[in-house]
């Protein structure tokens, strides 16, 4: 299985709440296109920071801090351009969360988006 898929998989079982996400992402064959399943992850992540539900964007940003550490280019790929790159900018809702982010995040989301 590619590294891409399987990080996506393996997300789907650390956050319980994407389970569901995940199911609805998977289609011919057992397939997922993780680029667009992060598109939601994004959301998800930011919708439980700003609702307060610590667990579920706490578990995804340790999980993703993880992966990057791994230094997979697939991995890194999909986090930084799909997860890291997609993150509220300064001025809108949810924005707080990127003082959250891991050194390993912290370095890459500065690399991407100098300006926040």
């Amino acid at each position: 299985m590619e590294r891409d898929v399987l990080l996506v998989r393996d997300l789907g079982t650390a956050v319980p709440g994407f389970e569901e996400l995940l199911d609805a992402h998977v289609f011919n064959e057992d397939r997922v296109l993780s680029h667009v399943f992060f598109c939601d992850v994004v959301q998800e992540t930011v919708a439980s920071f700003l609702e307060g539900n610590e667990t579920d964007w706490h578990v995804t940003l340790r999980f993703l801090e993880e992966q990057l550490r791994l230094d997979v280019p697939d991995v890194t790929t999909v986090v930084v351009t799909s997860f890291l790159f997609k993150l509220p900018w300064p001025e809108q809702p949810g924005y707080g969360l990127v003082d959250h982010l891991g050194p390993a995040m912290s370095g890459r989301f500065a690399a991407i988006r100098a300006s926040g």
